[in-house]
């Protein structure tokens, strides 16, 4: 390639000028300085829309004390702890979360999983209108489109256990007019609706008689059915009874976490993706790094009978300088490389159609890799897959045209069949 067409090219892609596509494409980018890359991505992820698949800011203001009746956590400025706040947000270019709204699985024994929905519901919109020109609800592409013109945050939700559809079929249609776009079938415990990858036993073989009738009632109404949490049983029968692509809204790949259900298997990923869904990538260390998994599982069971032992808790001053100090020894965190993995080998597998970012931030603790530690972050991932030779079409691909084709096509099947 000529020099000036390069130079021309490079411009193209930092400045975001519209010059013609196959100028922009024939940019090696292996080949550029790190900083350059990285003005790049950083580029790219500002002018891009992107989506996450799932952020669990609403559940960390529950956890945080934060009521209807009381302050709100302020996430309009930086937070003190918490992966999510709108500074880090624009930061890092992420346009759309979808907030989870997450029912544990103990809410299934002890009832009350439809009235914490509704609250971490409100609590979410109560968001947009505390300060409506940062953050904006979301009930469809379009309205992330027309939120991201406007300079907004844009706020979809997804639940996260369908335990708050109880036995009651109508409960979908409630969630889907409260805002809902797509539900994650289980969670930790089996329930009504299917067996979940945590669990072990394995209650209904999948998913249940009434699980075939919520799934077709999803797709009835519009709500992406989300596989994430599933046994494989349940998701092998998710597919059978589907009529529209499918989502797993933060779930990374088995291959480098052997025995671990909770993410996907090769076969599995296949045949996501011969439904014409999306994997949205968890970065959590123990979604991505088979060791780090391994490791971490042992600390915990030390640090369990360390605090016992000295009588103290997770809170004590002593104890959260013993805890730091020890996992920075004896459990490092992967790498933002380790994350872009699992994406090369979903590319290898099925092709860049298929895959989306679903972080989990706010969801998985201290477990995130490093330079993957908050949503300001996402600029890091997008420089390492364009040094692994992705193009700008395939992050845009992978920041929200992959998920938008699947919301726009359960869309248009619940329009056809209203």
């Amino acid at each position: 390639m000529k020099k000036s067409t390069y130079v021309l090219a490079l411009l193209s892609v930092i400045l975001g000028f519209s010059c013609a596509s196959e100028k922009s494409e024939t940019v090696d980018y292996a080949a550029l300085s790190e900083e350059d890359r990285m003005r790049i991505a950083t580029d790219l992820a500002q002018q891009t829309i992107m989506v996450d698949g799932h952020v669990d800011l609403p559940y960390r203001m529950k956890v945080g004390g934060f009521t209807l009746q009381r302050e709100i956590l302020d996430v309009s400025t930086r937070t003190e702890g918490g992966n999510f706040d709108f500074p880090r947000s624009k930061e890092g270019g992420l346009d759309a979360p979808f907030m989870s709204i997450y029912i544990p699985a103990r809410y299934q024994e002890m009832g009350g999983a439809k009235a914490l929905a509704d609250s971490l519901i409100l609590m979410t919109e109560r968001l947009t209108t505390t300060w409506p020109d940062k953050f904006g609800m979301a009930y469809s592409p379009a309205d992330i489109r027309a939120n991201f013109e406007a300079g907004r945050i844009s706020l979809p939700m997804g639940m996260e256990n369908g335990a708050p559809i109880e036995d009651k079929l109508e409960n979908l249609a409630y969630f889907h007019e409260r805002g809902i776009r797509y539900i994650t079938l289980t969670h930790s415990k089996d329930n009504l609706i299917g067996d979940s990858s945590y669990d072990t036993t394995y209650m209904h073989g999948g998913l249940s008689e009434f699980g075939v009738e919520v799934v077709k009632e999803m797709n009835r109404l519009g709500i992406m059915v989300d596989i994430s949490h599933v046994s494989d049983d349940t998701f092998y029968d998710v597919l059978e009874v589907t009529q529209v692509p499918v989502i797993a809204s933060h779930s990374s790949a088995r291959h480098f976490t052997p025995g671990f259900e909770r993410n996907m298997g090769d076969d599995m990923i296949q045949k996501l993706a011969e439904n014409g869904g999306v994997i949205m990538i968890n970065f959590g260390g123990s979604f991505v790094d088979q060791d780090f998994r391994e490791g971490n599982d042992a600390v915990r069971e030390h640090l369990v009978n360390w605090l016992a032992e000295n009588e103290l808790s997770r809170t004590d001053p002593e104890a959260q300088e013993y805890i730091s100090e020890y996992v920075a020894a004896n459990n490092p965190f992967p790498s933002v490389q380790k994350v872009a993995d699992h994406f090369d080998h979903i590319v290898s597998l099925v092709g860049i159609d298929h895959l989306g970012f679903g972080s989990d931030f706010d969801g998985v603790g201290d477990t995130l890799p490093t330079g993957l530690k908050d949503v300001s972050m996402y600029p890091n991932l997008i420089a390492e897959l364009l040094k692994r030779g992705y193009s700008k079409e395939d992050i845009e691909k992978v920041c929200y045209k992959n998920l938008f084709r699947v919301w726009e096509a359960v869309e248009q099947f619940a329009a056809d069949n209203a």
